[in-house]
């Protein structure tokens, strides 16, 4: 494994758009920890300082960043896809079959690429949360402080499952950019299908068959924390309550998503005449 690994690290390092884009993937995260450090002058009345307003307490923070960082996922997508479409378009694919590489490791080394930059992204991610936390937070207790950590375990499974996607795009239709239109695409088909079952069907079930989506169901495994906060300003405001929490089937079916995705990326190798 640490061996497919270093090979596609070589590649994604030598190539400079390549390292830019990694790069700021992983610096872009950190701008939503910045907020914490924002204060607003209003006219010169008062000060309004975000991490005062209770928004980086624990254990609300796992939430809060999490949600927001995983908006940034998409520049590591177009790494993700170009290290399809460069492949084949240097021809490094059919050198790297020639020299040894089956083409089951060469998925595998893809995916195992996938899955360290969604780690290393999450370690991150996790580690600046808890010391912003334990700045702001009033909380001091480890069972408050850990509490809700599963949101880095969806974290990680979200950016695992979304670039699992990505690869797939990539290797079935070799060009970066097509292959980032379709990831687009598939996002608006999603929302058409979702919004003719509500027209056709009505109730609840198009609400739950939509939840399997894979865009949908990888979005779902952080829901929107903004709602969270209202409860917390305005407890009173019970309209305001929602299933926030991360659940275990919601991560088993991105989990599935996932190993569909790259079991018809080895097919799609497989069958395909170099």
């Amino acid at each position: 494994m640490l061996r497919l690994i270093k090979l596609e690290l070589q590649k994604l390092w030598l190539n400079k758009v390549s390292r830019i884009l990694i790069l700021v993937s992983f610096i872009l995260p950190f701008t939503v920890l910045v907020l914490s450090s924002i204060k607003i002058n209003f006219f010169g009345l008062f000060t309004l300082e975000l991490g005062e307003l209770g928004i980086f307490n624990f254990p609300i923070i796992w939430h809060i960043t999490t949600f927001f960082a995983s908006y940034f996922k998409f520049f590591f997508a177009i790494v993700v896809v170009s290290m399809i479409g460069n492949e084949y378009s240097n021809k490094t694919l059919k050198q790297n079959l020639i020299d040894g590489l089956s083409k089951k490791e060469f998925i595998l080394s893809k995916f195992y690429t996938i899955a360290f930059f969604s780690l290393c992204a999450t370690v991150l991610i996790g580690t600046a949360s808890f010391f912003i936390g334990l700045y702001y937070s009033s909380y001091t207790e480890a069972s408050i402080i850990f509490r809700e950590v599963e949101f880095l375990l969806a974290y990680f499974v979200k950016l695992l499952g979304f670039f699992s996607l990505c690869l797939f795009f990539g290797m079935l239709l070799k060009r970066s950019a097509f292959a980032l239109g379709f990831l687009v695409m598939t996002w608006f088909i999603e929302g058409i299908i979702y919004l003719l079952m509500e027209w056709r069907i009505g109730g609840d079930l198009p609400d739950k068959i939509y939840n399997f989506f894979p865009i949908q169901s990888m979005y779902k495994l952080i829901d929107q924390p903004i709602q969270r906060i209202a409860m917390t300003k305005f407890p009173e405001k019970t309209d305001l309550a929602y299933d926030y929490a991360v659940h275990w089937y919601e991560v088993a079916v991105v989990l599935g998503w996932t190993a569909l995705f790259i079991f018809l990326s080895y097919r799609l190798l497989k069958k395909r005449d170099l």
